[in-house]
């Protein structure tokens, strides 16, 4: 009996055997395609329920905590949350991620009416240098102070990646959020400037980063031991 050599096998047969190759790839790529889609779709509808879940007008504090925190980096914050702790909302508050340049003397001219408050109820942490350091920073003193309640003051863009930051350090403590909203994202919506949809992307990327570093980190006290025995090895 004559036998044909492989490379000799008529054309139709070769091409029969390499379909199944062929669908298989065109399935994976069709599968990653519409995965990529699908990812994309969730990204964008997330940042649009993200833009429009951030407040664009202040509304008044109707209630007390123990203390008080406020995360610099945004206009009129002090002096929003020394306006709060003077009118007794508070016990106590902390002025969280404090540039290492700025004194006690600094601040107080920026809220002359509450000077003597500044000498006598309010926390300067000066070791927080981001989100993640503010909660870090607000959980040692929430916790040295005995608090189980806090108001939380920050802008109002920032105040979603806050509450999360600090839900996961304080799961025991009630967090009440005071948003401080700036001039610009009160003149229109945030579409309509793209100063402010540039500010609330990169803000919103922040948050989507945040919520993974916590679902991958453990709890926070395993965080300290494990600082803890490095600085010892160290």
């Amino acid at each position: 009996m004559m036998t044909i050599p492989p490379d000799d096998r008529p054309a139709g047969a070769a091409s029969r055997s390499a379909h199944p190759i062929a669908r298989a790839f065109a399935g994976l790529a069709v599968g990653l395609g519409l995965l990529a889609v699908a990812a994309a779709l969730a990204f964008v509808g997330g940042f649009v329920w993200f833009a429009h879940s951030v407040p664009t007008e202040e509304q008044p504090l109707r209630e007390n905590a123990d203390g008080i925190v406020v995360l610099t980096g945004g206009a009129s914050r002090i002096a929003d949350a020394v306006d709060l702790l003077a009118a007794g909302h508070g016990k106590r508050l902390l002025i969280s991620g404090v540039h290492r340049g700025t004194s006690p003397r600094e601040i107080s001219r920026a809220v002359p009416r509450h000077e003597n408050l500044l000498a006598c109820c309010v926390d300067l942490d000066y070791a927080a240098v981001n989100t993640l350091g503010n909660a870090e920073g607000t959980r040692r003193w929430v916790k040295q102070m005995g608090f189980r309640s806090l108001i939380v003051v920050t802008s109002n863009y920032h105040m979603p990646r806050t509450m999360a930051e600090l839900g996961r350090q304080l799961p025991d403590v009630r967090l009440i959020p005071f948003v401080v909203v700036s001039d610009k994202m009160r003149t229109g919506p945030w579409w309509s400037s793209a100063g402010t949809s540039r500010l609330l992307l990169s803000e919103y990327l922040k948050y989507v980063v945040a919520q993974v570093r916590m679902r991958i980190e453990g709890p926070p006290e395993t965080q300290d031991m494990a600082r803890a025995r490095a600085g010892m090895r160290s």
